[in-house]
Parts: structure tokens; C-alpha cells; sequence
């Protein structure tokens, strides 16, 4: 795995659940890339014709959420790896990038968005993913806060729908009106994600607090470069 040494990602930085909006909310950062010409020509070609915020932040939402494949394997953690503009690029991105593309392409279209956090624990794992994690707890699963008609919304664009229909997943849908978060149980009533504590929501991404994390629970080695829908294929036996 990858990743950027310490650059102060984390310092100072509070949590802003709840808090109005602020200058913070809307800049581009080294991650939010809302300024990057491809971060902004995808936001005007998905949403930038519709008129409300709430009808723009859908779009974008699912073009996120459906245009980028879910891929935990894709665990490369340095800027230039996990900025909006690269996940673009990429076409496939675990949690974080994508719920940092999804807060760029709003910031990029004057809505203000922030990056938020959870511990979860995710019952769609591999065993690859379980040898090196040692645990089914994902720390600092990635959604997006976004600000609509005077409230935060959590919106989570993970699991694009191709996989949700493969592994009978409930997709997650998002309105504008209401949080989007992952359901408890799959189609077929079988345990799927449980939350266990909220780490909160920030203008900036705590990239070094992240990794901080990660280096005391997980070992990834050689998780990446595996096919993650083809593990998961393989062990449940989705598609048979």
C-alpha cells in the first residue's frame, strides 16, 4: 500500500458535523480538487444544466456513485492517488475517493460539501481483504456531507449499482432530502454493514490520522492488484 508521508493533513483539524458552512466548505484542496479543469468539466457535464442544488448534488451523487467502480483493492493512500482528478482518471476507487470526488464535483459547482467518516463493520469482505485487514472492520469509511435547502446530508457513493445487483445489495439511494447511508441487511436478509462510531466531518481530508489508523490495525501487503468482484464472486458464489 502506498502512501504519502506525514504533510500535516491532520493537524488542527476539528470535527465540523453540524456547523454552518464556511469558506472551507467550498475550497479547493491538494484532495478536494474542485479547481482541477477535469474535476470541473465533470461536475458542468453532469449537473451544471439542472437547476436547483438539491437536483445537482443527485446527479452528481449518482454519477459518482454508478461512473466509478467501488474497488477496495485500489488502495494506493498519497495525494496524488486519492485527489478527485485521479479517481476521475482511474475510473475505480475505494470509500474515501470517491466520497472526495463526490464533495469536489459539488464544490466545483458552488455547493458546499465535506468529507465524513465512520467505522463500520462491512460483511462484504474477501478473504484476501480479511488476511491482511485481520479484522471485518473498515476504520474510516468515507461518505460525503452535503449542504442542502440549510441541512447536512450524508450521501455515500460507494457501491456503484452494477455491484449491488451482482451481490444482491439494497443500492444506496440519495434525494437531497434525506441521508444516504448503507442499509443493515442485503436483499436476501443476510447481514450487510453495521456503523459503529462516527469520526465526524471535515473540510479537509485527515489524510495523516487515516493512515495513522490504518498502520495500527491493518497489514495490506499484497492486497492490492487482486480482481475484488471476482473474489467476491468466487467465495459467495454471485452469479451462479
Amino acid at each position: 500500500m502506498a502512501v504519502s508521508p506525514g504533510a500535516g493533513y491532520s493537524v488542527g483539524m476539528k470535527d465540523l458535523s453540524d456547523t454552518a458552512p464556511d469558506e472551507g466548505s467550498l475550497a479547493a484542496t491538494p484532495l478536494i480538487d474542485a479547481d482541477h479543469e477535469r474535476v470541473r468539466a465533470f461536475a458542468e457535464e453532469q449537473a451544471g444544466s439542472l437547476d436547483s442544488n438539491r437536483e445537482r448534488a443527485v446527479a452528481l451523487y449518482y454519477a459518482v456513485r454508478d461512473g466509478i467502480r467501488y474497488d477496495p483493492y485500489e488502495l494506493s493512500a498519497t495525494i496524488e492517488a486519492m485527489c478527485a482528478s485521479a479517481t476521475l482518471d482511474k475510473g475505480r476507487a475505494w470509500c474515501v475517493p470517491k466520497a472526495i470526488l463526490l464533495a469536489a464535483a459539488c464544490r466545483a459547482l458552488a455547493i458546499p460539501a465535506r468529507v465524513g467518516f465512520a467505522d463500520v463493520r462491512n460483511h462484504l469482505s474477501t478473504e484476501r481483504m480479511r488476511r491482511h485487514m485481520n479484522t471485518d472492520v473498515f476504520f474510516w469509511h468515507g461518505y460525503t456531507a452535503i449542504r442542502l435547502n440549510g441541512q447536512w446530508l450524508k450521501a455515500t457513493p460507494a457501491f456503484n449499482i452494477e455491484l449491488c445487483d451482482k451481490f444482491r445489495l439494497k443500492p444506496l439511494e440519495f434525494d437531497g432530502t434525506e441521508d444516504s447511508l448503507y442499509h443493515s441487511f442485503d436483499r436476501e436478509g443476510n447481514r450487510h454493514m453495521d456503523y459503529l462510531h462516527y469520526r465526524g466531518e471535515f473540510n479537509q481530508v485527515p489524510l495523516d490520522a487515516i493512515l495513522a489508523t490504518f498502520a495500527e490495525h491493518y497489514d495490506f501487503g499484497d492486497v492490492e492488484g487482486g480482481d475484488f468482484e471476482a473474489d467476491v464472486e468466487r467465495e459467495t458464489g454471485a452469479g451462479r
